[in-house]
C-alpha cells in the first residue's frame, strides 16, 4: 500500500512536471512553432503566433502574440498584434467556447467564401482593428475599429451567428468608395434577421443617420435614412454609384431624406439638393410602390446636355405608375413647366400640359441622330394634352443647314411626340410662329405653320413668309410610312429668285425679285440621301416678264433657256392720236 502511494504520487508530481514544463516551452518561440505546427498539420486550418503569453495577475485569460490564422490554401483571414482569449470552467464540457474573444491591433480580412472558426465567445470584442471586405457588390475596408458581439456564435453561412447583441463603432469606413468617419452601428441579430436600430457617420462633410433592417432572405427595410449637407464627388454615373443597392432583390425605403446636397461626377452634378422619398420598394433596378411620394427641389442640375435651374418636381407613386403633380425648371435661359403621369402598363407618360416660355435652345450637333434613336423600353409612347410655346428662340449651327427660329410661339392640342419608342408627330394638331427666321443664310419674316397629324400622313395646311419684298405661302404632305414619301407645293410672289438656291436648288444667272411655283415630291426616309429622290418641277417669271422652267428627276436637275418676255405690239404711226 505504501509502495503505491508512493507511486501515485510520483506520477502526480510527474503530470504537473509535464504540465508545467508545457506551460513554460509553450511562452516560448519554440514551444509556440511546435503547436502551431501541429495544429497545421492535423486539420484545415493554417495558425501561426510567436508566443503564448499568461499573467497569474490574470489567470483566466491567454494572450498569443503576433497571430495569423486562415483555411489551408488561402490567404490569412486575421492579422492581430495580439489576441486576448479568456477562458472560463465552460472550458471543462465545451472546450471550443470561450469567455472571450478580443481581437487588437489586426486586421481582418474577408470575401465572398464562408469562413467556419472552429471557437465560440460569450463576447467577440475588436480593439483598434482594420477590416477589408472584396467581392461584389461591396467593397469595404474600415480602421480603428472597436466594438463587440455578444454573444459569438458563428455558424456556416452565419459569420455573426443567429442570436446576438452588435455595438461597433469605427474612426474611418470606406464602402465602394464613398468614405465615412466616425462610424457607430448598433443593432442585434435575432432568429437570423439582422436589425440596425442606430446607423450614423459623418459622410463626404455631411452628416448620416439610418435605422434599418434585412430579413431572412436578404431583403431590406429602410425605416429612416438621413442625409444632411453632404458634398459628395465621384468619379462614377449615377447608376454605377447606387447599383449596389439596386443590384439588391428588395429594398424598401419607408422614409428618406435628403437636405442641403452636393453631389458631382462625371457628367452630372446637382447643388442644394433637397428631397423627400417615401414608401418604395427597389428590386434588381425596378421599383413598386403602394402609396408612395417623391418630391425634390434644387439649385442646380446637370445631366449631360441637360442643364436646369432651380428644378421643382413633386410626384406620387402608385402600383399603375407615377402622377407628376408639378415639374418646373428654368432652362436653358427660359421656364418648362409640365405635369401628367407615366403609366407603368402601356409605358405612356401623358402630359396634361406642356409650356415652354423665352427658351434659347442650340440643337446638339446630332440630333438628327438622337431623334431616330429608339427611346428606352419604360418610355413607349409620349403624349401631350395641351402644350404652348411663347418667346422662345431655337438655333441649329449645323454647317451643311444652319437655321434659327426667333420669337418662336406656337401651340398644339393631342399631340403624340412618341409611338413605339421613336421620335416623331404622330397624332395632334400644331401651330407655330415666329417674328424672324433664318435658313442656310437666308432671312425670312413672320413665318408660321399649321399642320395636322394623324397614323397615315402629317398634312402642312398653311406654310408662309416673307421674304424680301414679298411673300412665300406652301402646303404639304407627309407619309407617316417608313419610305416618308412627301409632296411639296410653294407659291412665291414678288421674292427674291435666289432663295431657293440657298436651300438646294440652284437658280444660276437668277437676280432680283419675281415669281415662282414650286412642285415637288421625294422621300424623307432615314438613311436615304435626300436628294438622289427628289422630283419635281420649278416654274420663275422675274420682273422683266421672262419665264425660267426646271425640272428634277430623280435627283437631277435639266435647264430650260428663259423665255424672252411677250412684247407689246407695236401702234401704226398713223393711228397714233395727235399730240
Amino acid at each position: 500500500m505504501t509502495l503505491l502511494k508512493k507511486l501515485i504520487v510520483t506520477l502526480l508530481v510527474a503530470i504537473i512536471l509535464v504540465i508545467v514544463a508545457l506551460y513554460i516551452v509553450v511562452q516560448t518561440r519554440w514551444g509556440a512553432s511546435q503547436v502551431t505546427r501541429w495544429i497545421n498539420e492535423n486539420s484545415r486550418y493554417h495558425l501561426t503566433f510567436d508566443r503564448l503569453d499568461h499573467r497569474w495577475a490574470s489567470p483566466t485569460h491567454l494572450v498569443l502574440d503576433n497571430v495569423s490564422f486562415g483555411q489551408n490554401g488561402h490567404p490569412a483571414s486575421l492579422v492581430a498584434k495580439s489576441v486576448d482569449i479568456g477562458l472560463s470552467s465552460r472550458q471543462l464540457t465545451r472546450p471550443r467556447h470561450v469567455a472571450s474573444l478580443t481581437l487588437i491591433d489586426g486586421t481582418l480580412n474577408l470575401n465572398n467564401r464562408p469562413l467556419s472558426v472552429p471557437l465560440q465567445a460569450d463576447t467577440l470584442r475588436l480593439n483598434r482593428m482594420a477590416l477589408n471586405r472584396s467581392g461584389d457588390p461591396w467593397q469595404l475596408s474600415g480602421h480603428q475599429i472597436n466594438g463587440g458581439i455578444s454573444p459569438w456564435l458563428p455558424e456556416a453561412g452565419y459569420p455573426l451567428g443567429k442570436q446576438a447583441q452588435i455595438e461597433i463603432s469605427a474612426g474611418e469606413i470606406t464602402l465602394n468608395g464613398i468614405p465615412a468617419r466616425n462610424v457607430l452601428v448598433q443593432g442585434n441579430i435575432r432568429d437570423r434577421n439582422l436589425t440596425l436600430t442606430t446607423i450614423g457617420a459623418d459622410l463626404s462633410r455631411g452628416t448620416l443617420t439610418a435605422s434599418a433592417r434585412r430579413d431572412v432572405s436578404g431583403h431590406w427595410l429602410i425605416n429612416t435614412l438621413r442625409l444632411n449637407n453632404i458634398r459628395l464627388q465621384s468619379d462614377k454615373s449615377p447608376g454605377e454609384l447606387l447599383k449596389p443597392v439596386t443590384d439588391l432583390a428588395s429594398v424598401k425605403i419607408n422614409n428618406m431624406d435628403v437636405t442641403d446636397a452636393r453631389l458631382q461626377g462625371p457628367g452630372w452634378a446637382v447643388t442644394d439638393l433637397d428631397m423627400n422619398l417615401r414608401n418604395v420598394t427597389l428590386n434588381r433596378g425596378a421599383w413598386r410602390s403602394d402609396d408612395g411620394t417623391l418630391s425634390l427641389n434644387a439649385s442646380e442640375f446637370i445631366y449631360g446636355r441637360l442643364h436646369l435651374f432651380d428644378p421643382i418636381f413633386n410626384a406620387d407613386l402608385a402600383p399603375g405608375g407615377v402622377k407628376l403633380r408639378q415639374f418646373t425648371s428654368r432652362w436653358e435661359n427660359g421656364m418648362v413647366r409640365t405635369s401628367g403621369e407615366w403609366q407603368r402598363a402601356s409605358q405612356t407618360l401623358a402630359l396634361n400640359e406642356l409650356v415652354l416660355a423665352g427658351v434659347e435652345y442650340t440643337l446638339p450637333e446630332n440630333w438628327r441622330s438622337l431623334w431616330q434613336t429608339q427611346l428606352p423600353e419604360w418610355l413607349n409612347t409620349v403624349a401631350v394634352k395641351s402644350a404652348s410655346a411663347s418667346r422662345n428662340l431655337l438655333i441649329d449651327i449645323n454647317p451643311d443647314f444652319p437655321f434659327q427660329l426667333t420669337g418662336l410661339d406656337g401651340s398644339g392640342s393631342q399631340l403624340q411626340l412618341v409611338r413605339n419608342r421613336q421620335w416623331g408627330l404622330w397624332s395632334g394638331a400644331l401651330n407655330l410662329n415666329a417674328a424672324t427666321a433664318t435658313f442656310n443664310r437666308t432671312d425670312l419674316r413672320h413665318p408660321s405653320i399649321k399642320l395636322d397629324a394623324a397614323s397615315d400622313a402629317i398634312r402642312v395646311s398653311e406654310l408662309s413668309a416673307f421674304a424680301g419684298e414679298g411673300l412665300m405661302e406652301a402646303s404639304a404632305t407627309v407619309s407617316q410610312l417608313p419610305q416618308r414619301q412627301f409632296s411639296l407645293t410653294m407659291k412665291g410672289r414678288n421674292v427674291p429668285l435666289d432663295v431657293l438656291s440657298h436651300w438646294g436648288w440652284p437658280l444660276p444667272g437668277q437676280k432680283g425679285n419675281g415669281n415662282m411655283t414650286l412642285n415637288l415630291n421625294g422621300s424623307l426616309a432615314a438613311g436615304t440621301p435626300l436628294k438622289s429622290g427628289l422630283n419635281g418641277q420649278l416654274k420663275v417669271t422675274d420682273t422683266q416678264g421672262r419665264q425660267t422652267e426646271q425640272q428634277r428627276v430623280n435627283g437631277e436637275l435639266t435647264d430650260n433657256a428663259p423665255t424672252p418676255a411677250p412684247q407689246p405690239p407695236l401702234v401704226p404711226q398713223a393711228a397714233m392720236p395727235a399730240p
